[in-house]
């Protein structure tokens, strides 16, 4: 029998806090179920595990600052008022005057805009350490409005181009993990040696896709046109960026959690490395803040020029917050590269769609790691409501959102994982943590180690990567009577406990309190 089949004879199902009921279970199944989550007598959580010791993975890490962190009111150091012309210049200069500023405590100042309309043909670019760009609100009377006008562009980037690393880099060379298997939510593990490697570094934690591990989750033989598809590229590496907490003898312990599991039997003859970082540019302490988006409505298809709201790339512990966006095709993009960033109480409104083609846009994209969306919004149809594209989007949270429309809170390409949707509500859509399959070009398993937590949606789609696991917990699905859920998804469910929603109410505010206090959590507005 093939290793996984055992891995899933020994897995539990559910989880059950002993103060709410399970749909559909009666009392004497429900007390054989997995907890995976529970409070503890002592006032901290308990986490269960597998035989393997995977579970669920800590996303407090998420958002500004490593999760917990407060976001600051950097002081105003330049006014803009808008002109009867293209103000795109005249705030550029200003973010390039406050750029050219030292910086004081991690900062450099605020570009105020003042209440008005700026039209703005060209993007906006914050490249320099901690620059904000604030609006005076999101009032259309009273606050402050930047009009997309031109060529199809982004309103604002954030970004790291034309920057240098500020060292070489690494001056250790690759050294093995010795672990047979890393459970997901792992923190600590051993190497063949430690030597060039301390507390305080930063290393990467690299992983290849051999042609066993493609073919254990069945990502050999997706077939479109009667030709193979490629998902992962074979023998393809990816690398977790994480810093030593500790060194212990021969282990390490980690600052942050691995949102995944590796089995090693299914990595050789290759290996897992540790290897000290290279110095990596990146742009951090930088803030958007109070401000209107407007576009034109999109037009054509997905590929066509359109307009996006904002641009994360090389950015580190920045953020979004109190904003309106107005009919961009793409709201926030937040690349690969980028890690610590939150988005919060941004609002997002469609009033038209494009053309159905190669596929549809997402409202947010998120390709990197330790991203907080919180208590964002968005009303309209013809997008996916947050996309996860990647490999690199892993340990990812999104809270107390709502979304409105016929869209999904859907992971969407080549093994995205531990992404947590917490206390969303999606009532005309979907959570779909789901194989894609040959969709798009071989988008294949979409999501491993998922959690959907205490949600509302009209539909549930979680579904069972082999060797992994999905969750859904606390989630209630709303009746819609014109659009009948599908009850039994194409693939094998993943986990539920379904219909009643569980304790704690948040996981990612529950984990965050555990790990922090109560100060952290109040940190973020809670």
């Amino acid at each position: 029998m093939h290793f996984f089949t055992h891995r899933f004879a020994s897995f539990f199902l559910f989880l059950l806090c002993s103060a709410c009921a399970v749909h559909g279970q009666s009392a004497s199944t429900a007390s054989s179920e997995k907890v995976w989550v529970s409070e503890g007598s002592n006032g901290h959580l308990v986490y269960g595990t597998n035989n393997l010791g995977d579970r669920i993975p800590d996303f407090s890490h998420a958002g500004y600052g490593g999760g917990g962190v407060k976001i600051p009111d950097v002081p105003v150091q330049k006014t803009v008022s808008p002109s009867a012309g293209d103000d795109s210049a005249a705030i550029q200069e200003a973010v390039n005057a406050v750029g050219a500023m030292p910086l004081k405590d991690g900062f450099r100042g605020t570009v105020l805009l003042s209440p008005g309309t700026f039209h703005c043909s060209n993007t906006i670019t914050l490249s320099q350490d901690g620059v904000v760009l604030r609006g005076s609100g999101t009032n259309e009377a009273t606050g402050t409005t930047i009009e997309m006008t031109g060529a199809a562009h982004t309103c604002v980037s954030f970004t790291a181009a034309g920057r240098k690393a500020t060292s070489k880099g690494s001056n250790s060379t690759p050294v093995k993990i010795t672990d047979a298997y890393l459970p997901c939510g792992s923190t600590v593990f051993s190497v063949e040696s430690v030597a060039g490697l301390k507390a305080g570094d930063t290393i990467a934690i690299t992983r290849p896709w051999t042609k066993e591990w493609i073919h254990s989750v069945g990502m050999d033989a997706l077939v479109r046109s009667g030709k193979p598809q490629t998902w992962m590229r074979e023998n393809a590496t990816y690398t977790y960026e994480r810093i030593i907490r500790s060194i212990d003898g021969n282990r390490i312990t980690l600052d942050v959690p691995i949102g995944d599991a590796i089995d090693m039997r299914l990595i050789a003859p290759q290996s897992v490395t540790v290897t000290q970082m290279n110095e990596r540019a990146f742009t951090s302490q930088c803030g958007l803040e109070s401000l209107r988006i407007n576009s034109q409505p999109p037009s054509g298809m997905l590929t066509a020029p359109n307009n996006m709201a904002v641009n994360f790339n090389g950015s580190r512990d920045c953020w979004v917050r109190g904003i309106f966006m107005n009919n961009t095709l793409v709201n926030v993009y937040i690349a690969e590269s980028c890690r610590r960033i939150t988005v919060s109480e941004a609002v997002a409104l469609h009033t038209s769609t494009i053309e159905k083609g190669a596929g549809y846009p997402a409202d947010y994209v998120l390709r990197g790691s330790q991203i907080l969306i919180d208590r964002c919004s968005t009303k309209g149809d013809g997008s996916f409501f947050v996309d996860a594209q990647n490999a690199g989007s892993n340990l990812n949270a999104v809270l107390n959102c709502t979304f409105v429309g016929g869209g999904a809170i859907q992971p969407h390409a080549r093994w995205s994982t531990s992404m947590l949707a917490d206390n969303c509500h999606v009532p005309d859509g979907g959570i779909e943590y789901i194989n894609r399959g040959t969709c798009g070009s071989g988008h294949g398993w979409a999501m491993a180690w998922g959690v959907a937590w205490n949600c509302t949606a009209q539909r549930f789609d979680i579904q069972q990567p082999p060797g992994c696991i999905n969750w859904c917990i606390g989630c209630v699905e709303i009746p819609n009577l014109e659009k009948p859920s599908r009850k039994k998804p194409k693939i094998n469910e993943g986990f539920f406990s379904f219909g009643t929603p569980v304790l704690p109410k948040s996981l990612y505010l529950a984990q965050l309190k555990d790990r922090l206090g109560e100060q952290a959590v109040k940190n973020i507005g809670y």
